[in-house]
């Protein structure tokens, strides 16, 4: 197998923008980088997007964290990830800044800036853009992160757009945790809406019994393979028919009765993770 080329020169960037990378909103959108682009210094994730119907481009797990926190928060409506920067304004912000400006050390061309995700969030008043940076917290004390932040940091200035660094400290580990293990299923077939309708009015009659119990009994029930029913309870969840308490550890062994329900297909809305961080 051929090895990727990996440098940077002026045909490979004016290829990228032509094939509309950095361009688009929701599933339209395509971004700059993707994890077969190039080799990332840790794990690379692509997930199903919950909000945008398409997979996402996720470079650490830093990153899939706080993807799960912006699927989960109401107020976000689109997320974009590896969102390029215009190099031209950069590049004289590092002028400006007396900072030197990322280059492909092979070929010297000039690198463009990404910014980790650009978030458009649904307020009283209307749209706004919101800019994060996800770097892992012993980072920030490496002085060349930090004058790459700084041209990042006067970027946003411009452009008006609210702009902030997240690290591992700023992500509530529980909420990623439980939001991982129902995010996959987030969407069910047509033969499972069925199935999932009858599990919903099975636990919202239930006055007493452990969830993960009845869940069980469902799949007997109903002669399903095993996990059936608790497979159709994340979804649940997932949809938001169900309110666990995101915010406490997920518990499939806890009552029934801890458990809040707001009625299948009925769309109704929780402001978790209301403060962006």
């Amino acid at each position: 197998m051929a090895k990727r080329k990996n440098e940077w020169t002026e045909e490979k960037i004016a290829r990228y923008i032509k094939e509309g990378r950095g361009s688009g909103e929701l599933s339209a959108y395509k971004p700059w980088l993707t994890n077969q682009d190039f080799a990332s210094s840790g794990r690379t994730h692509r997930l199903k997007g919950w909000k945008t119907n398409r997979m996402h481009q996720l470079f650490s797990d830093i990153e899939r964290n706080y993807f799960y926190l912006l699927e989960w928060t109401n107020q976000v409506i689109d997320i974009r990830e590896q969102f390029p920067l215009n190099r031209e304004k950069t590049i004289k912000i590092s002028e400006m800044k007396n900072i030197a400006h990322s280059i492909d050390n092979k070929t010297k061309t000039p690198i463009v800036m990404t910014t980790d995700f650009l978030i458009t969030v649904r307020n009283q008043t209307g749209l706004k853009y919101i800019a994060r940076t996800i770097k892992p917290s012993e980072q920030l004390n490496n002085p060349r992160v930090v004058e790459k932040l700084e041209i990042e940091k006067e970027y946003w200035i411009r452009e008006n757009v609210d702009w902030g660094i997240v690290t591992e400290r700023d992500i509530p580990s529980i909420m990623w945790k439980n939001i991982e293990m129902i995010h996959r299923h987030y969407r069910v077939s047509d033969v499972d809406k069925t199935l999932t309708e009858m599990l919903y009015k099975e636990l919202e009659q239930k006055k007493d019994g452990v969830l993960l119990s009845i869940l069980n009994t469902f799949d007997d029930i109903y002669n399903l393979e095993s996990g059936t029913a608790l497979r159709l309870f994340k979804y649940l969840v997932a949809r938001r028919y169900i309110d666990v308490g995101i915010q406490k550890k997920l518990d499939f062994r806890t009552n029934i009765t801890n458990y809040r329900f707001y009625g299948y297909g009925e769309d109704w809305e929780v402001n978790i993770y209301e403060n962006i961080q």
